[in-house]
C-alpha cells in the first residue's frame, strides 16, 4: 500500500508514536489522560511485561484482551492488503 520509498519513514513514525505513547521512552503517569489512552495501546503492556521480569505483577485481563485484539485487527488488515496487492479476492 505504500511505496518502497516512503515505507520505512511510516513504519518509524508509527513506531515511535506507539513508544512515545506506551511508555517505552518515559514513565507513564498512574493516572489521567495519557494512562487511559496508553492502556489502549500493544507497547504500553510490553513494557509493562518487561517490568515482570523484575519483580512486577503480571498482566490483568485488560492487557491479554488488548493484545489479542489488535493482533486479530492488524492480521485482518494485513490479510486485506496483501488481497488487494496481489489482486486476489
Amino acid at each position: 500500500m505504500l511505496t518502497p520509498d516512503s515505507i520505512g519513514p511510516a513504519m518509524g513514525g508509527g513506531i515511535s508514536l506507539l513508544a512515545l505513547l506506551g511508555g517505552t521512552w518515559f514513565p507513564i503517569p498512574s493516572h489521567g489522560l495519557l494512562h487511559d489512552i496508553a492502556q489502549f495501546l500493544p507497547s504500553y503492556w510490553l513494557v509493562q511485561a518487561s517490568h515482570i521480569a523484575v519483580g512486577g505483577h503480571a498482566w490483568a485481563a485488560k492487557g491479554w484482551i488488548v493484545m489479542i485484539a489488535w493482533t486479530v485487527i492488524l492480521s485482518v488488515l494485513a490479510a486485506r492488503a496483501y488481497r488487494r496487492d496481489t489482486g486476489r479476492v
